[in-house]
């Protein structure tokens, strides 16, 4: 397929959606929009594509022929085909806030995210984190951090695990060996939260381990001595 034919709006909601589906490269998405809409792709042929489409066509490139197996989740397969539909993942992002709180007295955590105010990204795909700090009574969204320039690095685990060296603590929908290997080294814990889910409510959890019985990791973020993590560990 002629790709040089495409509109801008077309190319982008394409190049968006891509980065959506884990482990998709723009020119793979592009080979199945052509197999599925034949035509020139405009806007208004990438409203036809559905979630059946896009899954049926992984599906087919891997071998699976039922479909169920293709390494793509759900959710990312239905935020790729809301982007081509039109909308924008910029749309509905939430505003900043101010942590009034003693900063020394709470962690910061990085959430990945293709959406709203949403756990919904993998770590090396996700359009860009969510920044909140958090302490055992307050949370804040603090930052909004884009990750799309990391496609111009030479190493993009590396830019994206620099992007978030300030916080303490990373939520992922996935990540890979190698690209936790380079979190974890920038200092930052990464946690694989494979159902994903609003922001708040997966962070509420962890304030509320914070406030009872955290885990040693957690403990030695919130500078308990090692005597205290130790008695954590056996609780």
């Amino acid at each position: 397929m002629n790709s040089s034919k495409l509109s801008r709006e077309a190319a982008l909601k394409i190049a968006l959606a891509a980065r959506i589906l884990p482990g998709t490269t723009v020119a793979q998405l592009l080979e199945i929009l052509h197999q599925r809409l034949e035509d020139t792709i405009t806007e208004e042929a990438l409203r036809t594509v559905t979630v059946t489409d896009l899954k049926a066509s992984f599906a087919s490139l891997d071998g699976e022929e039922d479909g169920e197996d293709i390494g793509i989740g759900l959710e990312a397969l239905k935020e790729a085909v809301r982007v081509l539909w039109g909308d924008n993942p910029e749309d509905g992002l939430p505003a900043l806030e101010t942590f009034h709180a003693d900063e020394r007295q709470s962690i910061k955590v990085a959430v990945a995210s293709n959406s709203g105010e949403q756990l919904n990204g993998h770590f090396g795909s996700c359009i860009r984190y969510l920044v909140y700090q958090l302490n055992t009574n307050e949370l804040k969204l603090v930052d909004i951090r884009n990750a799309l320039a990391a496609d111009d690095s030479d190493d993009r685990n590396l830019f994206r695990a620099n992007l978030i060296n300030d916080c303490d603590v990373g939520y992922f929908v996935s990540i890979g060996g190698p690209a936790a290997a380079k979190v974890i080294r920038a200092g930052v814990y990464p946690i694989k939260e494979i159902h994903g889910g609003p922001a708040r409510e997966v962070l509420s959890k962890l304030q509320q381990a914070m406030t009872t019985s955290p885990p040693p990791w957690l403990a030695k973020l919130l500078g308990a001595s090692p005597e205290q993590r130790a008695r954590f560990k056996k609780a």
